[in-house]
């Protein structure tokens, strides 16, 4: 009940455009949409950041309405803010998230190649995630391979930006979660084994207690991007469990605000939003 009364509050203090939902891709009978939030004063000859944001649900569950919240505020400070719908691994399969990647480079390749239309910078498009949508917000920004065959593979599927909140990016049998899932073929699917000099920028959350990502981990991570060359921030929360970011999370909202204020602050500082962050604190 908190978290509804949460969400009611938070959504009647925003002011961005209703959302559009789109389809980006069909796979046999099923429409897979993307649901877009423009900023109030959109138009379609904008050049505007976006954010393409995947739900988390380890691969098999969640809903793209995980980050309705983090859409509508970005979006009140000029952002064009997307939601995925993607494919899960079936019930009682036990491979790979083979659709879930596909799915997620091509909702990546929709957006850039509708970009004029969509009022979008087709140079400034940031991929962001919770979770196993973290994942697949990394795998966009840094894996080759694994596309669809019906994709256009001219268009790059390469995020430019990175928000990753609690991501299971590293696949890997040291410490990586999904490994069980992904086996010998990890380097296939793991961020964590794809770093080059040519990643985007990233912002990474994690709670110190997540029982599924050690910080060692994320530690790792951040030193092999820099290593490369590549910005990486973590932001470390103590004693936060996994999931700690979301909105309402165990009755609480300091830190839905705490991790959206500081994503407000990343972006700004790569000069794709202006000005203070306008979310307050109830």
């Amino acid at each position: 009940m908190l978290r509804l009364l949460f969400c009611l509050l938070l959504a009647s203090s925003l002011h961005a455009d209703e959302p559009i939902v789109h389809v980006y891709k069909k796979v046999a009978d099923r429409e897979l949409k993307l649901t877009i939030v423009n900023p109030p004063d959109w138009k379609a000859s904008d050049q505007r950041p976006a954010m393409v944001f995947f739900h988390g649900g380890g691969w098999v569950g969640g809903t793209p309405v995980q980050f309705t919240q983090h859409s509508d505020y970005l979006a009140t400070r000029g952002m064009v803010c997307i939601q995925v719908e993607y494919r899960l691994i079936e019930k009682g399969e036990k491979g790979p998230p083979v659709n879930c990647v596909a799915d997620a480079k091509s909702a990546m390749r929709w957006v850039r190649s509708h970009a004029g239309e969509l009022g979008i910078d087709p140079n400034r498009i940031g991929a962001g995630g919770g979770s196993a949508g973290g994942h697949l917000a990394a795998f966009v920004g840094m894996v080759e391979g694994l596309d669809d065959p019906q994709d256009d593979l001219k268009v790059s599927p390469k995020a430019n930006a990175l928000a990753l909140f609690n991501p299971v990016f590293d696949n890997g049998p040291d410490q990586g979660w999904g490994h069980a899932r992904v086996g010998d073929r990890y380097k296939e699917f793991s961020p964590a084994h794809n770093i080059t000099p040519d990643d985007p920028p990233a912002i990474i959350f994690l709670g110190t207690q997540d029982k599924l990502i050690p910080v060692a981990v994320v530690e790792r991570y951040k030193a092999n991007m820099e290593k490369a060359g590549v910005r990486c921030e973590a932001k470390s929360y103590e004693g936060q469990g996994h999931g700690f970011f979301n909105p309402g999370k165990g009755g609480k909202m300091d830190f839905y605000y705490d991790t959206l204020l500081e994503t407000d602050k990343f972006l700004t500082s790569l000069g794709w939003l202006k000005g203070e962050p306008t979310l307050k604190k109830p």
